[in-house]
């Protein structure tokens, strides 16, 4: 099995340290390491990894538009680290089509599951992104997606990537966008509450 390949960058070099040690106990492969946003946007450019892991706060340009560069460039899913939870944040890195958020101070068991969530993540984002042929239309789609997504893990008790193949397979049996599929479940699931 291929090694997940991912670039980590944090401005604190400590930090850089403690990442890579447990990326590598959990089997990761990291290729490369930057100080700041601009630099993690470069190498990600060359290296071309699976994943970047980056902090929010860093000098030159911070995580959340770094990641919105590799987005809107198709190079990598990003999983940001930050010592905040503000909504703030958390809504600016959804708009800049972030994959996954992780709030330190975090342990190593919870490396794995955010990774994989992230790369979920970004497949679904390319599905959402080929369906639509427009990256704007994307992130739209996929903001009501997600809300789709958790209307039927709680509803339903699915996983993610479970919601998420039912959102696709009954966009493809009805001949419908996922788009027009997830504002369908959202709106059942309004009336239902009115109900």
């Amino acid at each position: 099995m291929e090694r997940t390949r991912i670039i980590i960058a944090d401005d604190e070099s400590l930090i850089r340290m403690d990442l890579r040690e447990m990326l590598t106990n959990l089997g990761y492969l990291v290729v490369g390491e930057a100080g700041d946003g601009r630099s993690a946007v470069n190498l990600a450019r060359e290296l071309r990894p699976d994943i970047v892991i980056m902090d929010i706060k860093m000098p030159d340009m911070d995580g959340i538009e770094a990641a919105r560069i590799l987005t809107e460039e198709r190079i990598a899913p990003v999983l940001l680290l930050s010592a905040y939870s503000q909504q703030e944040l958390v809504q600016r890195a959804r708009e800049a089509g972030v994959a996954g958020y992780l709030v330190k101070p975090f342990r190593e068991s919870d490396l794995a599951p955010a990774i994989e969530v992230a790369l979920a993540r970004f497949t679904e984002f390319r599905a959402l992104e080929r369906e639509v042929g427009d990256l704007k239309e994307a992130l739209e789609t996929r903001k009501l997606v997600e809300r789709a997504k958790g209307i039927l893990m709680d509803t339903q008790g699915l996983s993610e990537a479970e919601a998420f193949r039912r959102i696709q397979k009954m966009s493809m049996n009805n001949r419908k966008p996922m788009k027009a599929v997830a504002e369908a479940i959202i709106l059942a699931h309004q009336v239902g509450e009115q109900s």
